[in-house]
């Protein structure tokens, strides 16, 4: 006879968006696979919170995507009462009350009796003044506080998810919180972890931080992107957590997708600074000793996260209006059509100067030429020159929508008055511009708020402290005299992403003995290089290096690059999706006999 103990309980999530647009594949896949408890929605990045900013000053105000009730969860409320799963969500962005409105009401025409809970509390738009008049300064470069802000808010942690759940609500609704609470949250609820358990609350945000970004983690991105079968049915993830937050990653049975080390590794270090020091709202999270096994096909374990007291800081950010930014795609086809295009770029720009200056109108704020086609994103590094076609990308900045909207006229006419070849505008957009701020707030300045049955209580945020921090390390390998230069992606998979104008590059070692040899030849300064067409002036752009030895990987930021980032960026890449990519030809030196090695592989 099998005794099932405490110690043996599973509680097994899917996650179901990593953004609020994201497939509608992933909850009817989730629910027919059974046996979940929890199904988690990802809504809210950035990028969505000045989107929700600008919208909220339309007739009528749009304050929440609609794609939960329409897309997502609306759907399929049956199958989700009748499987008793219990939906987690940041969705409901600048009005979670208004959206927990708004599914009670779908709820009740449906003849169902779910309990929905709104967790508020992040909204700090009516304390902009105050923190202007207190010279808050954004906290990766300094710059003073915005003015004209759409959104302000703090991102909350897991215990008011874990109070709702607690007061009995079946879907949960919040702001903005940070997206891996949305797990966490669940996970202090089911197995009673408390404010200072801090190795568990780790681990949750762990499996938080891999659940939430949906099939990144199944295949969805990955390097060895040819390995991955099934992607027009990729599977979702689910993860399977214990009560020490140990997890087991996979996906439904008969999906696409591939659950490996490598997958589950690249989008471990996505977006991440210092593995040793992730931080958010409940705990401090080490994670450069984190351990990754394949337990069989699409399974792999997940261990080893450590914990330290929170800061005594929560996060905040701020969008702002910046304007206005107008954007022409033109093909340009024949010969020498990069060195057309660029020309064609450059003399459309000053044309539009001139026409500002006629007009009385300041100059533009920001410009760009880039040439796609040519591998632009590569710099020095690019392989393709002399291109017999390529797409001219000219963007504009400009404080009025009248200087970016006469841009929007004038870029049109090079198919008449400048290069041969030219051909109709793909696409001309005028779009408001908007910028990120990030701070850091007092925890004590914000009291999360639970909203349920018409009842509301408060949820005490735990007091925080500054802990040390190891920065752990990966020896380089011994130089060697009889050696060779390799590729990286020969010996790594990586990943990279943007937070603000800093992006992160992760490289994951395919085999730990060779993490040694990538130590050696990558350094910062050499990355830096790699790198530096991105940077703004031409100067060496700063690189911070950590090492990830639990999984055989370094992790890269490198800063001051993207120009604002996924809001503001006007590069080809403003979400930094291909940093990765972009240095995987980087040369490693290795000793004769590997590259060999990898040379027979590669034949065979």
């Amino acid at each position: 006879m099998n005794i099932r103990t405490d110690a043996d309980r599973r509680i097994r999530i899917g996650g179901g968006s990593a953004y609020f647009a994201d497939s509608a594949l992933g909850v009817p896949q989730l629910l027919a696979a059974g046996g979940l408890n929890y199904i988690i929605f990802d809504y809210l990045a950035e990028a969505s919170m000045g989107m929700f900013g600008r919208s909220r000053q339309a007739t009528p105000p749009v304050l929440y995507p609609p794609d939960f009730l329409t897309v997502h969860v609306g759907p399929h409320l049956h199958e989700i009462a009748r499987q008793g799963v219990k939906i987690i969500a940041n969705a409901g962005a600048l009005d979670p009350l208004g959206l927990a409105r708004a599914v009670e009401e779908k709820i009740a025409a449906e003849g169902l009796s779910l309990k929905v809970a709104a967790v508020t509390g992040d909204e700090l738009i009516e304390r902009v003044e105050e923190f202007r008049a207190s010279d808050v300064r954004d906290m990766f470069t300094g710059a003073a506080f915005p003015e004209k802000v759409l959104t302000a808010n703090a991102y909350l942690g897991a215990f008011p998810i874990a109070a709702a759940l607690a007061g009995g609500a079946d879907i949960v609704i919040t702001g903005r919180v940070v997206d891996s609470a949305i797990v966490l949250g669940a996970l202090v609820h089911e197995f009673g972890w408390q404010p200072d358990d801090y190795e568990k609350l780790a681990a949750g945000t762990l499996a938080g931080h891999l659940l939430e970004c949906s099939t990144q983690v199944t295949g969805g991105t990955f390097t060895d992107w040819d390995a991955v079968e099934g992607w027009e049915a990729i599977g979702f993830p689910i993860g399977e957590v214990a009560p020490d937050g140990s997890m087991v990653l996979t996906k439904p049975e008969g999906t696409g997708g591939l659950v490996s080390v490598g997958t589950v590794a690249e989008q471990l270090l996505y977006e991440v600074s210092n593995p040793a020091d992730y931080v958010v709202a409940d705990v401090s999270c080490d994670f450069s000793a984190v351990r990754l096994e394949q337990l069989g096909p699409d399974r792999v374990h997940v261990s080893g996260a450590r914990g330290r007291p929170p800061t005594p800081w929560l996060k905040a950010s701020v969008t702002f209006d910046m304007g206005w930014r107008t954007t022409g795609l033109t093909p340009i086809i024949g010969e020498s059509a990069g060195a057309k295009a660029r020309r064609q770029g450059q003399a459309l720009i000053e044309r539009g100067r001139s026409l500002l200056r006629a007009r009385n109108l300041p100059d533009f704020s920001g410009t760009s030429v880039v040439v796609i086609g040519e591998e632009a994103s590569y710099g020095p590094h690019a392989r393709i020159s002399g291109a017999r076609e390529v797409v001219l990308k000219l963007t504009v900045d400009h404080p009025m929508v009248e200087g970016a909207g006469m841009f929007a006229r004038e870029q049109a006419s090079g198919i008449t008055t400048m290069s041969v070849g030219t051909s109709i505008n793909l696409a001309t957009t005028v779009q408001p511009l908007t910028g990120l701020f990030g701070f850091l707030l007092p925890r004590e300045m914000v009291t999360p708020l639970v909203t349920m049955g018409g009842e509301s209580w408060p949820v005490p945020i735990a007091p925080g402290r500054t802990s040390e921090v190891a920065a752990p390390v990966i020896a380089a390998a011994a130089p060697e005299e009889d050696r060779t230069t390799v590729d990286l992606i020969d010996l790594a998979w990586g990943r990279s992403g943007d937070k603000g104008s800093l992006f992160n590059v992760a490289v994951i070692a395919r085999d730990p003995d060779w993490i040694g040899w990538i130590a050696a030849a990558m350094t910062p300064e050499a990355v830096g290089e790699w790198y530096r067409h991105f940077s703004p002036d031409g100067s060496l752009p700063k690189v911070d290096r950590y090492a990830v030895p639990g999984f055989s990987a370094l992790n890269f930021v490198v800063h001051g690059c993207l120009g604002g980032g996924i809001l503001s960026g006007a590069g080809v890449d403003p979400a930094a999706k291909s940093m990765a990519q972009l240095i995987m030809r980087f040369p490693v030196a290795v000793p004769r006999s590997l590259a060999a090695t990898l040379h027979a592989e590669t034949l065979a």
